[in-house]
């Protein structure tokens, strides 16, 4: 049976609230992008106070409490990667700032090139995907896509100087 999430689902469990990326899962439209805005909304917050490496370490855990509440939230929702799950775009979008040049017009691009991948998800996105099962599934493909996006940008940086 599919569960449709809202507010009293988002606050039932704090898996639930995490994966649904604090409420922004539950948009009804796009809830992948609003996810992915509230992630460029947040980052500045979360990226502030610590250098590269802890700040990557501080990915890394996120990652996994995203692979653990992805689970348990696909599993209540009987959709592993259910739409409204959206912590994956959100780390995946914390990563790719970290790597972007920090001006508003480097990471506006950066955004719209990362919902490129995540939607289009061409190989081996797609077939991460696929093959790929449960929470690891659900935040792994949108790391390929994060990948994607930053050899996008590494070329868009070294053509424009």
């Amino acid at each position: 049976m599919t569960t449709t999430p809202n507010l009293r689902f988002l606050l039932s469990h704090p898996a639930h609230f995490i994966s649904l990326g604090f409420g922004a899962g539950l948009s009804p439209k796009a809830p992948g992008t609003v996810g992915t805005l509230l992630g460029w909304l947040l980052y500045p917050l979360i990226r502030t106070p610590v250098n590269e490496a802890v700040f990557l370490a501080f990915l890394a855990s996120l990652f996994i409490a995203g692979v653990i509440a992805a689970e348990r939230t696909g599993r209540a929702l009987g959709v592993p990667d259910h739409g409204a799950i959206v912590w994956d775009e959100m780390v995946a979008i914390w990563l790719v700032l970290l790597f972007t040049p920090a001006t508003l017009l480097w990471q506006a691009t950066a955004v719209v090139i990362f919902r490129f991948f995540d939607i289009v998800k061409p190989p081996p996105i797609r077939m991460a995907d696929q093959k790929l099962k449960g929470g690891f599934g659900v935040m792994f493909d949108d790391l390929i896509a994060a990948a994607y996006t930053l050899l996008v940008i590494a070329v868009l940086v070294h053509l424009l100087g």
